[in-house]
């Protein structure tokens, strides 16, 4: 957390700096753990100074900043990091901020930050060259366009079960612990079952309730869980949470066929959730339908 939609509701909430200029990078004094910055700071701004944001991207779970010298500004959040135009939760956990301006456009932001509370996120300004060397040739397929044929054949000879599968960057870009449990329920797979034990019909199931899940988050503009650390880029969070199925719903009736109980088990060190009754190993049951299931409010 943050996985692709909520990094994709920050690009959204980014786009007002295109054609902006960086005045200034500034790295607030902090006593807490450092985020990786790379290069460092002076040479960082030095780079960055004078240069004007071309585009707003993202690729998987990270903000792309293009200049317009075709270097990249590449954010990465990890766990609480948060890309804000608005003032941040608190000043304690600013880490990095782009001083801006607009030739006069009083409608253009003047400051993009970096806030991150447990300071795990990466900041890094990359050339072309670099960017493809590092970001683009290690990460898979950007979950959101990535087919059926494309996901049965990155993971289909895989002996890992299909939710832990789902969580590798370079198979597929963008889907997270979160959002890995909410597609297998709508499509009705046990998370625990192999890949290379999927059925065709498994495969695409799977591979269309991934957009289904991710566009409707990013239609609520992402989850903002319990510790409310989830934040746009105004600094609202996001709404996506009233709509989780499974998601952290360990010992509740399931929402869909109501005999079933949601139970919670570890794969690879993370918490995993799923209706033992809609998600039978055994594949019996179909995908279940996205309206069928109405989470509480």
């Amino acid at each position: 957390m943050p996985e692709l939609p909520e990094v994709e509701t920050m690009r959204r909430g980014l786009t007002p700096v295109v054609g902006c200029r960086i005045d200034d990078v500034i790295r607030p004094p902090c006593r807490l753990r450092p985020i990786s910055l790379r290069p460092g700071i002076a040479a960082f701004a030095r780079r960055a100074t004078g240069r004007h944001v071309t585009a707003i991207g993202r690729r998987g779970k990270r903000v792309l900043i293009d200049l317009d010298d075709k270097q990249t500004i590449v954010i990465e959040p990890r766990m609480t990091g948060l890309v804000l135009l608005a003032d941040p939760p608190g000043t304690e956990h600013l880490r990095l901020c782009f001083e801006l301006s607009a030739d006069g456009k009083k409608d253009k932001p003047r400051r993009l930050m970096f806030w991150d509370r447990r300071g795990l996120g990466t900041v890094r300004l990359l050339t072309s060259s670099r960017f493809a060397a590092e970001i683009d040739s290690r990460l898979g397929v950007d979950a959101l366009t990535i087919t059926r044929d494309q996901l049965r054949e990155k993971l289909c000879r895989s002996r890992r079960a299909i939710k832990v599968a789902l969580l590798d960057q370079s198979a597929v870009a963008g889907i997270g612990n979160l959002y890995a449990a909410e597609i297998l329920f709508l499509a009705g797979v046990d998370p625990r079952t192999r890949c290379d034990k999927l059925t065709g019909p498994q495969w695409d199931r799977i591979a269309r309730h991934i957009a289904v899940v991710l566009l409707d988050a990013i239609a609520h503009e992402g989850s903002t869980l319990s510790d409310g650390t989830y934040r746009n880029a105004l600094n609202d969070p996001g709404g996506y949470q009233n709509c989780h199925r499974v998601y952290d719903r360990a010992d509740l009736p399931c929402l869909r066929c109501e005999s079933g109980v949601i139970r919670r088990v570890v794969q690879a060190q993370r918490g995993t959730f799923f209706c033992p009754v809609c998600q039978r190993k055994s594949g019996r049951h179909a995908a279940v339908s996205q309206n069928s299931v109405s989470p509480d409010a």
